[in-house]
């Protein structure tokens, strides 16, 4: 694992020369970054690769992880968080009881990666359990659909009033239906647990509208769940779908939108120069 919490910018340039750093071909890159306004706290279980599955993020900042295939799991983004030296404390959005660290599901509302790493991955973000921050997951390097999925929308803004959660008058979060009305029809249960019966609502529709590319309720399956093998992932918080990203692999830098290596290494250049001076202070 490559656990480095700076300016993604530069943790690029730190692996382009540092040739102790290894990426072995198995694992896949995951690369988290915060592009909110507001420090996160994102969390993920099981988090034994990433960093025991909770860190902080302030505004621009990213890490990098290793991940096995075989994993299975999720990754969601907490606001609002107090944490003590000790790592105990409690958080507005996403908790996970009162721990920096994640050993299980955040309390809704919460945005949601879900993954399973396999010979085919496969990846969605998920708005059944609610939303608390726009979240994207862009693959990069891999083959097969490989489509971008997620919510870039924030949908605190235009959250119906019966399903927003507040926090001293302001909008911190978007339940779902099922959260606040706790019935079979919005929670697909009982005579609603299958996807014949169990249909979009008026809720799940007013998702479905803002985010296209993300679970709006439980049976969303066919334009929410996406597929890709031999991929890295890029995990952004608060960024548009459209906006470029990179990563790491093979000793490449591999980007996807529409700039490519050639640029993003001339607008570096000047920073590479000062580097070795720097690195004494980036590493955590």
């Amino acid at each position: 694992m490559a656990n480095l919490n700076v300016p993604l910018t530069l943790v690029f340039l730190l692996l382009i020369i540092s040739p102790e750093i290894k990426m072995t071909e198995c694992a896949r890159i995951f690369t988290i970054i915060n592009h909110c306004e507001e420090t996160i706290w994102p969390a993920i279980t099981p988090g034994e690769n990433f960093n025991g599955g909770g860190f902080v993020l302030k505004p621009g900042q990213s890490i990098v992880f290793n991940a096995p295939v075989g994993w299975i799991g999720r990754i969601w983004g907490r606001t609002g968080c107090n944490f003590d030296k000790n790592g105990n404390g409690s958080c507005q959005t996403g908790a996970c009881g009162t721990s920096l660290t994640c050993k299980a599901s955040g309390q809704t509302p919460a945005s949601l990666a879900e993954f399973t790493l396999s010979a085919t991955d496969y990846y969605d973000v998920s708005l059944v359990d609610g939303f608390n921050l726009p979240l994207v997951v862009t693959p990069i390097n891999g083959q097969g659909n490989c489509s971008i999925a997620g919510c870039d929308m924030d949908l605190r803004s235009n959250c119906p009033t019966e399903l927003a959660l507040k926090s001293k008058g302001k909008v911190i979060g978007c339940r779902s239906a099922c959260d606040v009305f706790n019935s079979d029809e919005y929670c697909c249960r009982g005579v609603y647990g299958n996807p014949v019966i169990c249909q979009p609502t008026y809720y799940s529709k007013k998702f479905k509208e803002a985010c296209p590319t993300a679970y709006s309720y439980a049976y969303d399956d066919p334009t929410s769940i996406f597929t890709c093998s031999g991929t890295d992932y890029v995990i952004t918080f608060c960024a548009s779908r459209k906006q470029q990203v990179c990563t790491y692999h093979n000793n490449k830098l591999v980007c996807g939108g529409s700039q490519g290596l050639k640029s993003l290494i001339e607008r570096w250049w000047p920073l590479m120069l000062a580097l070795p001076s720097m690195v004494s202070w980036w590493i955590v």
